[in-house]
């Protein structure tokens, strides 16, 4: 087993990402093209250009039609900073999104044949979304290529943009995804901190990082439950029905 490179977890064998942030990678990639629809609900006039004059000379000026943090975000633009550096300004969804599909694609290899037909294998040079340089595009492009990101040690550089991204915009728009613990225990670590989270496929363990499908842990829950049946039973008075 490797180790993560976000938190202490452990991680599959060449794979710098445990399972619990490997699915929020998916879940982002997955819900940023509905937020930023939610964003462009907010490109609406905020107020009218007052009439007439003030004090009568000049003209009185509109406010600002709509916020400047919805404009930057949903605005074309670069990455200045490279992925993984200290950047705290606000970069534009699409340049986070390109800028990373971008250096992803350098580091995956591809095979092609010079002119005398011998295969040599060298770097992407550039990455082409199949629905075009969009945000749904780019998420799309991404999430086909993240196994392979998740083999890279700089995965923690594109989990740390993209969650202070999708953070950044939830603050705008207060759609947040709803966590929901579950009643079982993690059949791994034994702790009660199973959560299914909105927009996430698995259900994960947040002390370990054991990750189960629905059905899974519904099989789970359902011999958990008849473990708890059969103790009750076994000791009415016993600490299970406490």
């Amino acid at each position: 087993m490797g180790s993560c490179a976000i938190c202490p977890r452990t991680a599959a064998d060449g794979v710098h990402a445990c399972p619990v942030h490997a699915e929020e990678l998916r879940a982002w990639l997955a819900e940023l093209p509905y937020q930023a629809r939610f964003l462009e609900e907010f490109i609406e006039p905020a107020g009218r250009p007052t009439a007439g004059r003030i004090g009568g000379t000049g003209r009185a000026h509109a406010p600002v039609p709509v916020d400047l943090r919805v404009l930057v975000l949903l605005g074309p633009g670069r990455l200045d900073a490279a992925p993984g550096s200290d950047d705290d300004g606000t970069p534009p969804i699409l340049a986070v999104l390109g800028a990373w599909a971008g250096h992803i694609a350098y580091h995956y290899p591809a095979v092609g044949y010079d002119r005398y037909g011998t295969a040599r294998s060298q770097p992407c040079e550039q990455a082409w979304p199949s629905y075009g340089e969009t945000i749904t595009g780019w998420c799309a492009w991404l999430t086909a290529y993240l196994p392979f990101a998740l083999t890279l040690p700089l995965v923690a550089d594109l989990h740390r943009q993209l969650g202070n991204l999708i953070h950044r915009i939830r603050d705008l728009t207060h759609a947040v995804p709803h966590r929901h613990p579950q009643a079982a225990p993690c059949p791994r670590c034994d702790a009660h901190a199973l959560v299914a989270v909105d927009g996430q496929h698995g259900i994960t363990c947040t002390a370990c990082g054991n990750r189960l499908e629905r059905d899974e842990y519904d099989q789970h829950a359902a011999a958990f439950l008849q473990t708890i049946q059969a103790e009750q039973e076994a000791d009415p008075g016993g600490p299970a029905a406490a």
